[in-house]
């Protein structure tokens, strides 16, 4: 996919449990993941990034400790919490519900509706 798709709102949080669920990243790395797990479609600023990354510290649905990067600097590392990975659950079953329906109500055809 080559095109970047808009980042929707909400969807911030979700990317970054998600990202993290595959494994412990620091910062830029968290950027780099969801660019590929997305096929480069989404674009993080950083700029929104540090915000979630503390706002998800503050709910207890990640934890951070340093370590070395792999250029050997200082960072901090993320990796999920249970109730992180719980919440991941949760919001990915209820995106993937709110998909289905959109996709449903977009593939209607004239004389369905």
């Amino acid at each position: 996919m080559n095109e970047q798709a808009d980042l929707l709102p909400g969807t911030l949080d979700l990317l970054i449990l998600k990202a993290v669920s595959l494994g412990p990243l620091h910062g830029y790395g968290i950027l780099l993941r969801i660019g590929q797990i997305s096929g480069d479609a989404l674009l993080i600023e950083q700029g929104a990034l540090y915000p979630a990354l503390f706002r998800l510290l503050r709910q207890g649905l990640q934890k951070a400790k340093w370590g070395t990067s792999d250029n050997n600097r200082r960072a901090k590392f993320y990796e999920l919490t249970s109730k992180g990975r719980k919440r991941l659950r949760e919001e990915t079953d209820g995106w993937n519900r709110s998909a289905a329906a959109i996709a449903s109500a977009l593939s209607a055809r004239p004389n369905e509706a």
